[in-house]
């Protein structure tokens, strides 16, 4: 027995030093990682946030930590982003395997307590003080200050390992294994007077707005609240007509930025709210537009946005009295198709707009998108997605859009077309499970039935059309109240932009978009998309969206001489087997009279130049090249405006050697800042797009082996294209001459590479925020309605672009 009592007290013993000895390990392993606490001179004064700490956020923080690609969800738009903190979950997840949790800011939780119980871990929380933090912030900013970013021909934004941490351990791991990545990441570090102001608001308690400053953000102006109230009211009656076009209409704005013409630049979302106008409102969170807000009594509401307007996000909606009584005209006045009635939230029908709808006539429906085309095109580039990056290898570089006019449509002229063939209609969005959409997605049947819907609508207007009908006049003209009747896409890699009239040359592919593509476009991309989704539904929406886009070429083929339609399939396919696309060209013959060898370019010159009214403003830019016309030869000397003209255009022609050159497609957007005299305000910014040339989009991995840089050729247009800059340069008037000849002989060599780079700026240049600043305060200026903040997470580094030899 006292052996046995002396082994337990041993025992008991010797544990006790092991747990002593292990304790102190990962003590010492812990002040071995932890970064020491960062010195901070306590101010005397307080620091206010709204007015000092914020633009400094703004101006070199929000430029990457914005919307659903901001690193570790820490989003700076605003205070509670901040407040909220960073997380370890991402939003794109291509591997994952259940559904998200929203994490939607102002949404999916109102307190920062709720967001600690979402995974969240605050930012700006230091356990030290007197005269010390030791605040994430605070260090991966001193970090920056101790080591600004060096070696650079191994930086790289798109793979370099970027971390969450959620402590000071593991943040102290992390920067001591990479010292380079403090923040700004790959930019230059804070002025001293920046670092100082945040280190000292963020040693007085990292505070935010008071009460009386939150409630200024919040306010709205008396002008416009007159208007809310006007609105509210509309979209809040009780009669069940009205109740149905408000449900149709949320289905469309619930992404705007709706705007009171004639007011200032603030802007409103349209939410649900379990609360009446008149007081605060509760939004009812729910994943997608259409999903049941679980309560049969709720009201539509205009919440004021508060936080820094990005523009990547940015879809301006205009409202007014002409657009209310627009909407009472398309709407309200017109016959239903059946007795107005509401129907319920059933997944099957919410998320089939042709279901759920049906009762509203398909014209009020197909005009009301068409009176916006523009916004609602950016909706599928701008909204869920972010930066479209789900989509967008199902489409080209560059192409243009055209729509089918209301009077040529048979889905509006005949609505039973649609009831006849809306199963066919049907989209992925609307399984409930995975396991339902994993058995459609692999069996194709949504493809199947979006070509069975094709060739059936192709059969229905060779019965019901003569040989002249279908021809130019079909195409639908626009009218002064509309955005455009004719649309400009450039894909900028994984983000994109939409812009009225034909930009550039004559693109590739042209879609010609009907009511039924619209809409199922719409419902595919932007109100049935779950950003949060598995990797199947995001699999699921781009299979769909591949479907979409051969519909949409196949119709603009409908125009083209019946016997070069399936050539010209071919050859938008990479010479694929048109049956593996599943394509029959219409039986019916072109309306149109061609009488060239170009029926693609004779087709759209005519639109162009005489068919599209002249209050619509539709005209070819300087880069479109007439059939039969060449690219200029660079000019011998330059002495007018004309021959700047003829040397950027010299250098958009295919194989010029700076585009083809660039071997990282995913580097397509430039903006050039050309310094006219030293007066700045008569600078002339310059957007550079790189169109890159697919041989065919129809498959989703393996890009690189379908890129033929050798075709790759670029737009130089005035102004501002895309979101997402990939570079800078700004070159003096005199130099210009030089830059172009830059361009056209540029091979890649260290000494050509830093021949162009005398003209650019690298993101780790000493005055890059100098040369940032310039840019984004000249794109405010411009557009002081649709502009918005750039995004940096694409800046590169031009002198990793260099062709290996």
């Amino acid at each position: 027995m006292k052996n046995s009592r002396w082994f337990q007290r041993s025992s008991l013993a010797l544990g006790c030093v092991l747990l002593l000895l292990a304790a102190l390990a990962i003590l010492g392993g812990c002040s071995r990682h932890a970064l020491p606490p960062v010195a901070v001179a306590i101010p005397e004064r307080v620091i206010d946030y709204q007015a000092e700490v914020q633009p400094i956020l703004v101006k070199r923080c929000v430029v990457c930590h914005s919307c659903y690609n901001s690193p570790c969800q820490l989003k700076l738009e605003s205070f509670a982003g901040l407040d909220r903190g960073a997380t370890k979950k991402a939003v794109y997840d291509a591997s994952r395997l259940q559904t998200m949790a929203p994490t939607r800011l102002f949404i999916d939780a109102a307190t920062t307590a709720e967001w600690r119980g979402k995974g969240f871990f605050s930012v700006t929380t230091s356990s030290s003080a007197h005269g010390s933090n030791d605040s994430q912030l605070i260090q991966l900013l001193d970090q920056k200050r101790q080591t600004p970013l060096q070696h650079l021909d191994s930086f790289s934004p798109e793979t370099d390992e970027l971390t969450c941490a959620e402590s000071a351990e593991e943040l102290g791991a992390y920067l001591r294994k990479h010292p380079n990545r403090g923040m700004p990441y790959g930019f230059p570090p804070l002025s001293e007077e920046q670092f100082t102001t945040i280190a000292g608001w963020l040693a007085q308690g990292a505070n935010g707005p008071d009460a009386r400053q939150q409630a200024i953000l919040e306010a709205i102006p008396p002008t416009d609240q007159l208007q809310i109230d006007r609105w509210e009211e509309f979209f809040n009656r009780p009669e069940a007509k009205f109740a149905m076009t408000a449900r149709y209409l949320y289905e469309h704005l619930f992404l705007a930025h709706l705007h009171f013409a004639g007011s200032p630049a603030i802007f409103y979302e349209l939410v649900r709210s379990r609360t009446p106008p008149g007081e605060k409102i509760e939004v009812i969170a729910t994943e997608l537009p259409y999903d049941d807000p679980g309560t049969t009594t709720f009201y539509y509401r205009f919440r004021k946005i508060h936080t820094t307007i990005v523009h990547k996000t940015h879809m301006v909606f205009s409202l007014s009295e002409e657009r209310l009584r627009r909407l009472h005209q398309l709407f309200i006045e017109a016959d239903w198709l059946q007795e107005p009635h509401r129907i319920g939230y059933e997944r099957e029908i919410a998320a089939n707009p042709f279901k759920a709808f049906e009762q509203i006539p398909p014209r009020a429906r197909y005009q009301f998108l068409l009176d916006n085309i523009q916004y609602i095109i950016m909706t599928f580039i701008h909204g869920p997605v972010c930066k479209g990056q789900v989509a967008l290898n199902v489409i080209r570089d560059h192409f243009w859009l055209l729509f089918l006019d209301p009077e040529a449509d048979l889905s509006i002229k005949d609505p039973g077309f649609l009831q006849t063939y809306g199963d066919l209609l049907e989209m992925p969005a609307v399984e409930k499970s995975d396991l339902r959409l994993a058995r459609h997605l692999f069996s194709q049947d949504y493809r199947k039935r979006a070509s069975e819907f094709v060739q059936r609508r192709s059969d229905y207007y060779a019965s019901r059309y003569r040989y002249r009908e279908l021809d130019h006049l079909a195409i639908w003209p626009g009218n002064s109240a509309a955005d455009t009747p004719l649309l400009t896409v450039f894909r900028h890699f994984d983000s994109a932009s939409v812009h009225p009239g034909p930009l550039g040359d004559l693109p590739e592919t042209l879609w010609v978009i009907d009511y039924p593509l619209l809409e199922r476009i719409y419902y595919s991309l932007v109100a049935g998309f779950n950003v949060y989704g598995t990797a199947l539904h995001q699999l699921a929406a781009r299979v769909y969206m591949d479907e979409l886009r051969q519909e949409g070429e196949t119709f603009f083929l409908d125009f083209m001489p019946r016997e070069r339609r399936p050539e010209m399939m071919r050859e938008w396919n990479g010479g694929i087997d048109l049956a593996k696309l599943r394509y029959a060209p219409s039986p019916l013959a072109a309306g149109f009279s061609f009488t060239a060898g170009e029926p693609k370019r004779e087709f759209v010159e005519y639109l162009v130049d005489r068919y599209f009214p002249a209050e619509v403003g539709i005209a070819f830019d300087h880069n479109y090249l007439r059939g039969g016309e060449e690219y200029p030869p660079m000019p011998q000397s330059f002495s007018s405006a004309a021959d700047y003209l003829k040397g950027f255009k010299a250098v958009s022609r295919p194989g010029v050697s700076f585009f083809t050159r660039v071997h990282d497609h995913n580097a397509n957007l430039a903006y050039v800042r050309i310094i006219v005299n030293d007066r700045e305000a008569e600078d002339v910014y310059l957007s550079v797009v790189i169109n890159r040339w697919h041989d065919d989009v129809t498959t989703m991995f393996g890009e690189e082996q379908r890129l033929r840089p050798e075709r790759d050729r670029a737009v130089f247009l005035k102004g501002f294209i895309g979101s997402y800059p990939n570079y800078f340069f700004e070159v003096a008037l005199a130099d210009l001459p030089d830059f172009l000849d830059i361009l056209d002989n540029y091979d890649g060599s260290p000494g050509s590479v830093d021949r162009l780079a005398g003209y650019g700026v690298n993101r780790a240049d000493d005055h890059f925020w100098e040369v940032y600043d310039r840019f984004q305060e000249r794109f405010l200026t411009d557009e002081p309605l649709h502009g918005g903040l750039f995004d940096l997470n694409r800046y590169y580094h031009l002198a990793l672009r260099r062709v290996e030899e």
